[in-house]
């Protein structure tokens, strides 16, 4: 009998000192709920850990909620810890209060999106599953 398809694996975490968590929630459970295995960090996370995370977890993309203003700094260090582990390729959003022009700056520097404020659960469902692979 042929085993089905693991479902799309994604680690979601906050990077730095950034207490707020409610919109990572959502995220969360909207994901979930659409048959993605989440896997959620916790608050206050450093690069590395994330990285390891994501490595030990052996997700399929990376999701970032950075609400504290500090993207700019923290998102190039997780992108730095991932490619320390081989793991560069690995798809990676960003969430939060992001303005347009440090949008740009994050695809550039290897984001594969970034979600501002308005983003529906729809609409990161469809990201997630287009950067998973998955119908």
């Amino acid at each position: 009998m042929p085993t089905s398809p693991r479902p799309p694996r994604v680690l979601l975490a906050k990077p730095g000192l950034d207490g707020h968590d409610r919109g990572v929630l959502v995220i969360a459970a909207a994901l979930r709920d659409a048959g993605f295995e989440v896997i959620y960090t916790g608050l206050r996370q450093t690069a590395e850990t994330i990285a390891a995370a994501a490595q030990e977890e052996d997700v399929d993309a990376v999701g970032l909620s950075v609400l504290s203003g500090a993207h700019n700094s923290l998102v190039p260090k997780v992108l730095a810890s991932l490619e320390a582990r081989g793991l560069g390729e690995l798809p990676v959003v960003v969430g939060g209060i992001i303005p347009a022009d440090d949008a740009a700056r994050l695809k550039s520097a290897g984001v594969a999106a970034v979600f501002g404020p308005g983003t529906t659960t729809a609409e990161a469902i469809a990201s997630f599953r287009s950067l998973c692979g998955a119908s």
